[in-house]
């Protein structure tokens, strides 16, 4: 004998299984962003793929606004570090619609020579990332990193260089 689920029940089941999904894919957005930037880094083609056209990042040596601000800091760290290695962790997720607030753990080691690996910029912190569904699914509109630790020497800022 077939079981009925009454609408409501299916309605609150479809709300839970939408809730998670989007949590998930939120999640994995962040992870795919870390991720790019140790093994895409030869590459800004990935960028739309985890970001609007208006974002805004925000780290404590500078800010970056815009697909063509990221490709700036995207050449600013190839030509600082020949390799990177970041772990993002202890996601956390509110959503509100078609918006979400996700924050986590991020610990990220810059190697400036590959033949020097031991001679690393490492540094660990919080960071928060605003997002938005598109029609192309969840994208970050809003990064904020906010340094808790740096050990090694960290990169001159360019006034600094000058």
């Amino acid at each position: 004998m077939p079981t009925s689920v009454p609408e409501a029940g299916l309605e609150t089941l479809h709300h839970q299984l939408r809730l998670l999904n989007d949590r998930l894919e939120l999640t994995q957005l962040c992870d795919r962003y870390v991720h790019h930037l140790d093994k895409d880094r030869g590459s800004d083609a990935w960028l739309d793929k985890i970001f609007t056209e208006d974002v805004h990042l925000t780290f404590p040596f500078g800010e970056f606004e815009g697909l063509e601000g990221l490709v700036g800091f995207q050449q600013m760290a190839r030509t600082t570090f020949a390799r990177t290695h970041h772990i993002s962790a202890n996601h956390t997720v509110e959503l509100d619609g078609d918006e979400a607030r996700v924050a986590a753990h991020l610990m990220a080691v810059h190697v400036r020579r590959a033949d020097e690996p031991a001679a690393d910029f490492t540094i660990g912190g919080h960071y928060e990332a605003e997002a938005r569904r598109t029609p192309h699914g969840w994208r970050i509109h809003r990064f904020i990193f906010d340094l808790v630790w740096q050990s090694g020497e960290a990169p001159r800022a360019k006034a600094e260089a000058a």
